[in-house]
């Protein structure tokens, strides 16, 4: 990761990078290993401690933060023996004893998930079988703040809070009201329809994943004649206010499961993230994956940074290094914080708009190419089409006349973006 930070996402302009849970961990080979908790030591499958202070710090030199996925709200289950050769089981680890779960009359055992109109059963229960910790009493408190304390104290810029609907957000609160390090952070919470827990009861305590997105979205994109209804897509659709939601088209969960696209769409998950990027909803996260076949199936054996770069040759994927979604991060630097102007729909399967005068786009979800004539807001000049490539010497130029007119060609399920950083030419047109 570290070399990763200085090699690309420095460079691309990408603000963090979210990292697996990097504490203590049961030991396994399936991508959900990382998230039973064992201690809250900085060793992991990843590495020791010593090499996650090194990537935090040489990420952070290049421009980049590092969001470590906190799992505190439960421990591991079973019994056995950590990745670090400690040993855990009957609803206990070497830092937590039963007494520090939630529990019935008999502290060995607890009731499970069941029922999600039930807030209580949500949030005292055991998911999957995972001992739920008590996150309203002070030891377990003391534990799970001093553990991110400490990563704040390590430079780390911030982090998730895993599976934060199955904690009552006044508890999580006083927890985190206990960290002292001045980290952004956000939480999990999967909204789901006549639940009982709801997402906007943990707005005020930091950002909040919208999983609403992905499912509005990806269906406006796959499927051909929708694109042009994405007008006044965001909250008007019914997703909670733009400050406080984290968005993505697929995670580390979902794409395993719930997201209707994922790497192994191709061109339409490119398209879908394109978007994301293109539009000021949110505050948008792309996933970094490997090839997988199974539901638990974790990572190739073989690094990606070991002789030379394994990104897209095989085992890993590496969505972020995708040239369309890769350069589309500084587009939306660009961009700023600036709303959707022009927006122009010609068709049911072609959009076009700008943000601010400084980046603008255009969209073609049809099955043949689109013979594009629009008006966009950036000044006049030629431009790379960063979708392309962001190389002057080698990109697809985009001319902007005076008038703001430009016309191209959209490939099918493709698209073009210019921004005022990369033009193609040092000639401004008058």
């Amino acid at each position: 990761m570290a070399i990763e930070c200085e090699d690309f996402l420095g460079p691309k302009g990408f603000t963090a990078v979210q990292i697996s849970p990097p504490n203590e961990h049961i030991s396994g080979s399936a991508w959900w290993t990382r998230y039973q908790p064992v201690t809250y030591e900085l060793t992991s499958r990843s590495g020791d401690e010593a090499a996650f202070k090194d990537m935090v710090n040489r990420c952070k030199a290049v421009g980049v933060g590092i969001y470590a996925d906190a799992v505190v709200n439960h421990i591991a289950a079973g019994s056995g023996t950590s990745i670090a050769g400690k040993s855990y089981g009957n609803r206990a680890t070497p830092i937590y004893s039963q007494d520090d779960m939630h529990h019935g009359s008999d502290a060995s055992k607890n009731c499970e998930i069941s029922d999600y109109s039930d807030r209580s059963n949500v949030q005292n229960c055991d998911l999957v079988g995972l001992p739920d910790l008590c996150t309203g009493c002070s030891y377990v408190q003391e534990q799970v703040s001093g553990y991110l304390n400490y990563m704040g104290s390590l430079g780390v810029a911030g982090y998730r809070v895993d599976a934060a609907k199955h904690m009552a957000a006044n508890e999580l609160g006083s927890m985190l009201s206990k960290v002292t390090s001045n980290m952004w952070h956000f939480h999990e919470v999967i909204s789901g329809s006549g639940e009982a827990v709801q997402v906007d009861e943990y707005t005020g305590i930091g950002e909040v994943t919208e999983f609403s997105y992905f499912r509005a979205l990806a269906s406006n994109i796959a499927d051909e004649g929708k694109l042009s209804y994405l007008s006044n897509f965001g909250e008007s659709w019914g997703l909670i206010a733009s400050d406080s939601a984290v968005v993505f088209m697929d995670n580390h969960d979902t794409q395993r499961g719930e997201a209707p696209l994922t790497y192994k769409n191709g061109n339409v998950y490119t398209l879908a993230n394109v978007f994301m990027l293109a539009h000021p909803y949110g505050y948008p996260k792309v996933m970094s994956s490997y090839n997988f076949d199974d539901h638990d199936q974790g990572p190739p054996g073989s690094s990606v940074h070991g002789s030379g770069n394994a990104c897209g040759k095989g085992a890993w994927v590496c969505e972020h290094r995708w040239t369309p979604i890769a350069n589309m991060v500084n587009w939306r630097r660009y961009a700023g914080t600036a709303g959707v102007e022009k927006f122009q729909a010609p068709s049911g399967n072609t959009i076009a708009f700008c943000r601010g005068g400084k980046a603008c786009v255009a969209l073609n979800r049809g099955s043949g190419s689109w013979n594009a004539n629009v008006k966009f807001t950036v000044p006049a000049g030629d431009y790379c089409n960063v979708v392309q490539s962001d190389d002057p010497s080698s990109c697809q130029r985009i001319t902007v006349q005076s008038d703001g007119s430009a016309n191209f060609q959209v490939p099918s399920v493709g698209a073009i973006a210019v921004h005022i950083g990369k033009l193609a030419a040092t000639t401004i047109l008058v």
